[in-house]
């Protein structure tokens, strides 16, 4: 699959048995049927909603095989092979390629906080090795690291296959730096603030909603698209809604943890998060609430979406 990725893609979590013990394939199978049927243009595995630092090697095989498997061409499935090792990140890179993934997502190097320069030399090995598509992620609240609009333009101009990146810098403004630098070298990806970036110059999204609200958060980049600025808006502030109620509580909370619960509530029960992220269960009463408090938001904006002909 050779097109240029676009649209909203949903950043998958992973599905486990109860016991968290292995990836639940058949759970895996239900949730991209799920994914496919509404609508979603493109999924991305082994992100951070992928809880990918809990995964085995040998799971990161059976992920990433059985979605291209069963995703059969139909979408671009990209795979997360980011690792503060530049040879781990390399191999799995490699690996992600050689079970026919369309694309990889890549964070920098975590936890080293390293320079522009070592950076760069991480970008070098990756793209020296294997020569799918890659989306570049930044998220200095994970990474620890900010790429600037002048590494990003750097690395893209000097790597080919360095077109795409998710920017979650929580600066708004980036998003048109990276692409008054980096010009057509790079397709900026909104990782926040949707319509905002959209307005800027984002040409696609990536999200954690698409677990549990699929069709909404694929749906408000067609709108969007369609110059119903007003209408995305609309969707957007429901998901605000919800989205403020997740992150009222501890940061483990995260998305992670409520967006398996919700795809449970969805109908997609994809087990839940592994240690040491708090799982729904452990957070008691606390959890109910919230979670009947987001239900009401979703199924208002169930509403809404089905209003605008989505």
């Amino acid at each position: 699959m050779t097109e240029k990725f676009t649209g909203s893609y949903t950043v998958a979590v992973t599905p486990f048995t109860d016991d968290l013990s292995a990836i639940d394939v058949d759970r895996l199978k239900a949730f991209l049927d799920w994914q496919l049927e509404e609508d979603v243009p493109g999924i991305i595995m082994l992100g951070t909603t992928g809880e990918f630092l809990s995964v085995t090697p040998d799971e990161r095989r059976i992920l990433i095989d059985e979605t291209v498997r069963h995703i059969d061409g139909r979408i671009p499935v990209l795979v997360g092979t980011a690792d503060a090792s530049t040879t781990k990140a390399v191999a799995q890179s490699v690996e992600a390629r050689d079970l026919g993934a369309d694309g990889l997502m890549i964070i920098s190097p975590y936890y080293y906080t390293p320079t522009d320069d070592e950076i760069y030399r991480y970008f070098e090995a990756i793209t020296s090795a294997q020569d799918l598509p890659i989306m570049l992620y930044n998220n200095p609240v994970t990474s620890n690291v900010d790429l600037s609009a002048e590494l990003v333009a750097r690395l893209a101009k000097d790597f080919a296959t360095i077109s795409y990146i998710k920017e979650s810098s929580q600066d708004i403004a980036r998003v048109r730096d990276v692409i008054d630098l980096a010009g057509e070298d790079i397709t900026v990806y909104a990782g926040e603030r949707v319509v905002d970036s959209f307005l800027l110059g984002a040409e696609g999204y990536v999200n954690p909603y698409g677990n549990y609200i699929p069709r909404a958060s694929a749906g408000i980049w067609r709108l969007l698209e369609a110059g119903r600025i007003e209408d995305a808006r609309r969707i957007d502030g429901l998901i605000k809604r919800f989205d403020a109620i997740i992150a009222q509580g501890h940061p483990t909370y995260g998305h992670q943890c409520y967006s398996k619960r919700l795809a449970a509530r969805a109908g997609y029960p994809v087990g839940t998060v592994r240690p040491p992220l708090t799982s729904f269960a452990q957070l008691g009463a606390e959890g109910e609430d919230r979670l009947a408090r987001i239900g009401a938001v979703i199924d208002e904006l169930d509403g809404v979406t089905s209003d605008l002909g989505l």
